[in-house]
């Protein structure tokens, strides 16, 4: 089974040679590119029940799986 760290180096493989740049260089946003900030309430309910409800189906998920 292939690790993650060796899928992601191989995702970044093939993304440089798609796009032309470096790999260590291919994920990385460049001073062109700015990275959006994104504002988030943690206080919020509406945030409590969305995290509630992603952490009920990946319980799930889990037990699925065995």
């Amino acid at each position: 089974m292939t690790s993650s760290c060796q899928r992601e180096s191989k995702t970044n493989k093939h993304q440089a040679a798609a796009t032309g740049k470096p790999a260590s260089t291919a994920g990385k946003p460049t001073g062109e590119e700015v990275e959006e900030e994104i504002d988030i309430d943690l206080d919020a309910p509406e945030t409590e029940k969305a995290a509630l409800a992603i952490q009920n189906q990946f319980r799930r998920f889990q037990k699925k799986k065995k």
